[in-house]
């Protein structure tokens, strides 16, 4: 069984859903990146799901975008996120990592070779904003060679025949979009939330994790009631913006906002 496997299995076993918690890697600094991913673990995180910082984040709302901003203003490179990956996975065997990316930071180094690094460093999985299933044949192929599990995305607009083909081509877990646009926080859940879940589940065995907009414990226990993973990001990436100048404020409060986020998952 595979680390993202078991982390569902663990959470089902627990009888709540699994906590995906996405941070951006460098963000404020590499050295300050490995102690946010620190506090998440302690926090009780069941899956690390870690942004690659890339020019052209198209995918992301403004909160996103700036962390890329400052992870790559503070110097950091392809090296370094493996560098964390490496260091988190000396510390911690067992948590999933996935990592959240763009097409072009894989393919200009050589696709297999990036996906393989990616493999031996400690990553489990990879989610590539801007890569369609249908276009995704080589990636796809390099990914089973490698054993590099694949995630991928659907959203409201997804039809229900697309449904069903993307569910078949995901080996990892299927990120569902609660909402269309880029990421960022919402005051409220999508009202055909349940609606969208019950399709897709129609479609797929694979786990299925809903994100975008969710910031509070409410917002999480009401999708963990209906998926196996709740996904929060732009809440946590808030935090270590608001707390730029105080590394030791910024960890205490991350820790503190995600442990009780992490208790809305329990059913």
């Amino acid at each position: 069984m595979n680390r993202i496997e078991r982390a569902f299995q663990n959470a089902q076993s627990q009888d709540r859903s699994a906590f995906v918690s996405y941070v951006c890697a460098g963000d404020p600094n590499p050295a300050t990146s490995l102690q946010v991913c620190r506090a998440l673990l302690r926090s009780g995180v069941d899956i690390l799901e870690i942004g690659v910082p890339f020019s052209d984040p198209l995918a992301d709302g403004l909160t996103n975008q700036l962390a890329a901003q400052r992870a790559l203003e503070a110097g950091t490179t392809r090296e370094d996120v493996f560098v964390l990956v490496r260091k988190i996975r000396d510390e911690d065997g067992q948590t999933p990592i996935v990592f959240y990316t763009y097409y072009n930071l894989m393919f200009s180094g050589g696709l297999e070779a990036y996906i393989a690094e990616a493999k031996e460093a400690g990553v489990d999985g990879l989610l590539v904003l801007d890569l369609p299933p249908e276009e995704a044949g080589d990636y796809m192929e390099a990914c089973r060679k490698i054993e590099m599990k694949t995630v991928f995305l659907l959203a409201p607009t997804t039809p229900e025949e697309r449904v069903e083909y993307i569910a078949q081509n995901a080996t990892g877990f299927i990120y569902y979009v609660s909402r269309t646009g880029v990421t960022g926080v919402r005051e409220d859940l999508a009202s055909d939330l349940r609606e969208m879940v019950d399709m897709i589940k129609r479609h797929s065995d694979n786990p299925l994790v809903v994100g975008f907009g969710i910031q509070n414990p409410d917002q999480v226990n009401a999708v963990a009631r209906l998926a196996d993973g709740v996904v929060v990001g732009s809440a946590i990436v808030n935090t270590i913006k608001e707390n730029l100048e105080d590394e030791g404020k910024m960890l205490e409060q991350i820790e503190s906002l995600v442990t009780d986020l992490v208790g809305g998952t329990q059913l």
